[in-house]
């Protein structure tokens, strides 16, 4: 069968079992965009090709498979630049297919020409550029699986024209070749019999959860596991949802904007017992004084984690839920060999940490509306399995640290790379994957005026996500720092208490919008907002702009020295203090 190069690449997509493609046609791409009308797969078209790309992550992050983006050359290329270094950064699996100018003008500066190769080397785990239409089917098979296995991560393809145009006889390899390309899946067998031996010894174990966690679908397992050695879980920002906040040895989140007892119970561990987690510098704070007293057993699907910020005592290579199954066979052995270890004098201080120490906000105010009351509030009023989506700043702590995940794959937030404008479009992808499902985004007004443009996909592709814009007229973190830091010389950070109206825009752009000033307009709204299923709603809290996030470990600072914030007097910090 012959088929254009276009074609190929069509048909190839839809033999992965794609779905859905976000993308934006132009010149360079526009041969691909025809063969598209006679597809199954349903394209989104976007209003800027970052949308495109934060809405194929949001689709990732929701359903644990590739999201696709498709975009033109030049310019479309270098707007997808962005997403693709945040799935970069947070493992997230995307296929992105550019546009390229014809092979024959490739280096002589011609319309809407840039070096995509070149300029995303950095920010995929591998790209390629097409040179004849017969490898399109073999090139997709091969990204599709680059991106799915050992350490997900973004994919970018770049056809020429003239390729897109060329003719080709169809087919579709049986195999993949990719010598080099060997990820490891299963761990060492002597490592993990290693791990068990220290695990049988800690006396103040915690089991540090990062995403990659959800990468490798591991959830169930390590539920099993934590049950098995009794330790409390901590759940990086990027694994909210991989263990239950409800479950009864979760401890939440860590980190420089975790709570007291998570932060803690990692600073005074002996056993760091790692998982799919990559010791950021957000969760380690000052590394120097991190953890001071932990051995390290360390899990993780790229062997070029190990190490590269702590050493561990016990690294082990592999899928994190092939190696938590083997963990789990090999310190039950052990258990029932030489005895489960005692750990209830750790759960006791850890206990009484969580109960010293909780996550609270001001609530005396009465006439001001606080963001944590906002979160608590939807979070309360919305289905258990609601898919939370957040952009970046106060607004996703609070979210995080608000929120309760007792669901996997719930969570959906620009982690690594902390990307400004990824919560509109990437609930737009969630949603997308799951429309079965609520989502809600939780996004700030500086956030939210970055790609906002995107509800008018969401309304006119009938996608209704809820976006709440927790509107302190600030960019919030920044402001934050600034009072904190910089003696509270606020450079730039003010946006507008009056401009742009949120309600105005949302209806603009085809959405319901609603604007709360008060506490008490805060459950009814959110009523109003949940019983809209036809299209997607904005709602405007006009929230405290002096709130800022608290407990907080400063750049610099280690977590022995982690601020509770103004709602704990001076003795009652120095006394958590380790």
């Amino acid at each position: 069968m012959r088929l254009t190069g276009a074609q190929a690449l069509v048909k190839s997509l839809e033999m992965q079992d794609v779905d859905v493609v976000f993308g934006l046609p132009g010149g360079a791409i526009l041969p691909v965009y025809d063969p598209i009308l006679d597809s199954p797969i349903r394209h989104i078209l976007v209003r800027h090709e970052q949308g495109a790309g934060h809405m194929a992550e949001g689709y990732a992050h929701a359903t644990g498979k590739p999201g696709v983006a498709i975009v033109t050359s030049g310019p479309g290329a270098t707007n997808i630049v962005t997403p693709l270094a945040d799935a970069m950064m947070d493992s997230i699996p995307m296929v992105v297919i550019t546009g390229q100018v014809p092979l024959s003008v490739i280096g002589t500066d011609a319309f809407q020409e840039c070096d995509t190769v070149g300029i995303t080397m950095g920010v995929t785990k591998h790209n390629w550029l097409v040179t004849s239409a017969q490898d399109i089917p073999r090139v997709i098979k091969e990204a599709f699986h680059v991106a799915t296995t050992g350490r997900p991560g973004p994919v970018l393809v770049d056809i020429p024209k003239d390729i897109a145009n060329q003719e080709m006889d169809w087919y579709w390899p049986e195999t993949i070749d990719l010598p080099g390309y060997k990820p490891t899946t299963t761990g060492h067998p002597k490592q993990i019999k290693e791990a068990a031996q220290y695990i049988l010894a800690a006396k103040k174990p915690v089991i540090y959860a990062g995403g990659g966690i959800l990468k490798a679908r591991a959830a169930e397992v390590l539920k099993e596991f934590a049950e098995l050695t009794g330790a409390p879980v901590v759940t990086t920002l990027m694994a909210r949802g991989a263990f239950p906040d409800d479950h009864e040895q979760c401890l939440g989140m860590p980190g420089m904007h975790g709570n007291f007892t998570a932060i803690t119970a990692m600073q005074e561990s002996d056993l760091l017992i790692t998982l799919g987690a990559r010791f950021d510098d957000r969760v380690t704070g000052k590394l120097a004084g991190f953890a001071p007293d932990a051995k390290i057993i360390h899990v993780d699907i790229d062997p070029a984690e190990l190490g590269k910020v702590r050493n561990p005592d016990v690294p082990i290579v592999g899928d994190c839920r092939l190696v938590i199954e083997a963990l789990v066979k090999t310190t039950a052995k052990a258990f029932e060999k030489s005895g489960k270890p005692d750990l209830t004098k750790w759960w006791d201080t850890v206990n009484g940490w969580r109960e010293e120490f909780p996550l609270t906000y001001d609530t005396t105010d009465a006439g001001v509306l606080k963001p944590q009351y906002c979160i608590e509030q939807i979070r309360d009023a919305s289905p258990k399995d609601t898919i939370l989506v957040a952009g970046v700043g106060q607004h996703q702590m609070f979210a995080s640290q608000y929120w309760k995940f007792n669901y996997p794959y719930t969570w959906v937030n620009s982690g690594g790379l902390g990307t400004m404008g990824f919560a509109v479009p990437a609930a737009i992808g969630a949603k997308v994957a799951m429309p079965d499902r609520m989502v809600w985004a939780i996004d700030g007004d500086g956030c939210f005026q970055m790609t906002a443009q995107e509800l008018v996909t969401a309304a006119i592709e009938k996608i209704p996500v809820k976006i709440a814009i927790l509107d302190n007229s600030y960019l919030g973190m920044v402001r934050q720092w600034q009072e904190l830091f910089y003696e509270e010389r606020y450079s730039e950070v003010y946006l507008s208490d009056t401009i742009p109206d949120f309600v105005m825009w949302a209806t603009a752009m085809g959405c319901a919008g609603f604007r709360v000033d008060t506490v008490d307009e805060v459950a009814p709204t959110i009523e109003k907002a949940n019983a809209i299923n036809d299209r997607p709603v904005v709602v405007d809290f006009r929230i405290d702009p002096s709130e800022k996030v608290y407990p907080m470990v400063p750049v610099g600072r280690t977590n022995s020295e982690v601020e509770l914030g103004p709602m704990y007097p001076d003795d009652a910090k120095k006394k958590g203090k380790k």
